[in-house]
């Protein structure tokens, strides 16, 4: 526990034989930008390097505003097909993805330096949606029927339509989740898609619309648009019917006030400060081998993974022990291979603020109890995995998302603590709860203000279990993808209602005031017959 920076290196794992010119080819990167509108041009970069992988369209505001046009007009069509010819397109896409998935998976590294079992993550995700929403769009779609305002006399029925083109901006940590995973349920709801990816990752997302395309979705109905955020992003909201956007809460908030501004709605994932609760009761050794997926998977650089590590004081410094070893461990490295278990930041921005947060910490009196140094001996922006206790209000690193791979060790003497601490925090994302008893890690977890809490996992029972809602409460978003919210979001609901046989309205020869009674009587009976 006494590690100080650069210690304990962490050794590189082996490394593969497949290079960026292997795998971003000129024919892929000709067949994965057909179609995408942009005049002008622009690049994107591999992290494990820093070298260029790929030159890309560039979009203008004009571009943006024509590939509107262009979904906009295959919508229409698009919504016409019935809604199981729809689910069928999700359905191969599933079959695809699986088939296929070593290409993407190479995508997904070199442009976001993540190791190769971390990039599998979001295969799983974005097939796990994709089979969900095939099988169970119908039902979330199909017409329902409602108790009328006068029992056999109001026959009501509630529909969904599809909003028209959703806007979707998506980040650059998960590009296939993120980014068509969001995507799926909009388009088995028969709306049409204009994605903006962040350019550095914009081959993986371009890669999902063309498997989607092989997989039987219209061309038209999938516009991609790529450019820089401040100039692209705000025309993707002004010409959307509604807008899904992943990223950071202050971008997040700018978003919600462009799509305030047209009266369109919006889903919201944002930041998060994650809070990891180890209870007296937990094994130990799992908690430690889970904390290390919670806070190290894709070098932190996921808005659900863990940066707030709570431990019982009657256990945290064998917990803290095994946990500092096992990150000790770890590898990193930049092999197009399984193998390596943490890989590199995404670029020059991450690596500044996670240095910052760190070295801030320390000179005002954090430990480093490992890690706590780059690496550009393995890659311009690779950080050791970092795990640091003694940290106080007045660091950054206590309060602001540092998105990476920082984990900050608390000590706690009773959950009552544990919870307010954990709750502390504007943002409310995600939060885990360790312990050998189930219901009291349930009990814990009710009291936790985020909007997923696992029970002895870190963030992915949760996000896997796609029927139920994900997402933020507090600063940490709004709306929430998977189940039935992730897709009736996508809609608008209409309310037919018939009237038959009496009117809403006096009748019968009664005036007025014997209506007004008799309503008020069969108001009463309504309720003591327990009608909703």
């Amino acid at each position: 526990m006494d590690a100080t920076p650069g210690t304990n290196p962490l050794a590189p794992a082996p490394q593969g034989t497949r290079t960026v010119a292997d795998v971003v080819t000129p024919e892929l990167v000709a067949q994965l930008t057909k179609g995408v509108a942009g005049s002008g041009r622009t690049a994107n970069h591999t992290p494990f390097t820093g070298e260029k992988l790929a030159d890309l369209p560039e979009s203008t505001p004009e571009d943006v505003g024509h590939a509107y046009e262009q979904a906009r007009s295959a919508q229409a069509v698009w919504a016409q097909r019935p809604i199981r010819e729809r689910a069928a397109v999700l359905l191969r896409f599933h079959d695809l993805v699986l088939e296929r998935q070593a290409e993407v998976l190479d995508l997904i590294q070199l442009e976001t330096g993540k190791a190769r079992l971390h990039a599998h993550e979001e295969i799983q995700a974005v097939a796990v949606a994709a089979r969900h929403y095939g099988r169970k769009a119908a039902s979330y779609l199909k017409p329902k029927r409602h108790a009328g305002a006068m029992p056999t006399l109001t026959r009501v029925t509630e529909l969904r339509h599809p909003r028209g083109v959703i806007g979707q901006i998506a980040p650059w940590n998960y590009p296939l989740e993120l980014s068509v995973g969001d995507a799926i349920p909009a388009f088995v709801a028969g709306n049409a898609v204009v994605m903006k990816p962040d350019t550095e990752t914009a081959l993986t997302a371009l890669w999902a619309r063309d498997l989607l395309i092989e997989a039987g979705l219209p061309a038209e109905v999938f516009q991609v648009v790529i450019g820089d955020g401040p100039v692209v992003g705000p025309e993707v909201v002004r010409h959307a019917d509604y807008v899904s956007f992943t990223g950071s809460t202050r971008t997040g908030r700018e978003v919600a006030q462009g799509a305030a501004a047209r009266l369109v709605g919006v889903s919201l994932e944002l930041g998060g400060k994650n809070a990891m609760l180890v209870l007296q009761d937990a094994d130990i050794e799992k908690a430690a081998a889970g904390a290390v997926r919670a806070c190290f998977s894709s070098a932190g650089q996921l808005c659900i993974s863990i940066e707030r590590l709570y431990v019982h004081e009657s256990i945290a410094d064998a917990f803290v022990k095994r946990f500092a070893a096992r990150t000790r461990a770890m590898r990193l490295g930049t092999s197009l291979a399984y193998g390596a278990d943490m890989g590199s930041l995404v670029g020059e921005r991450q690596l500044e603020t996670v240095t910052r947060h760190v070295e801030e910490a320390v000179a005002k009196g954090a430990k480093v109890l490992a890690g706590g140094v780059a690496r550009p001996d393995i890659g311009p922006y690779f950080y050791e995995p970092t795990i640091l206790e003694g940290v106080e209000a007045p660091m950054a690193v206590c309060a602001e998302e540092t998105f990476g791979p920082v984990v900050s060790v608390y000590r706690f003497k009773d959950e009552d603590e544990a919870v307010e601490l954990a709750n502390s925090t504007a943002y409310g994302l995600n939060s885990s709860v360790w312990t050998q008893d189930g219901r009291r890690g349930r009990e814990v977890a009710s009291r936790l203000r985020t909007g997923t809490v696992n029970v002895n996992e870190g963030y992915a029972s949760a996000y896997g279990s796609v029927q139920s809602p994900m997402g933020g409460m507090k600063d940490s978003g709004l709306g929430r993808r998977h189940g039935s919210e992730g897709i009736l979001k996508y809609t608008e609901a209409q309310t037919i209602a018939q009237q038959r046989v009496l009117p809403m309205a006096p009748a019968l020869g009664m005036d007025d005031e014997k209506y007004a009674a008799f309503m008020s009587r069969s108001l009463r009976v309504m309720k003591a017959l327990r009608l909703r």
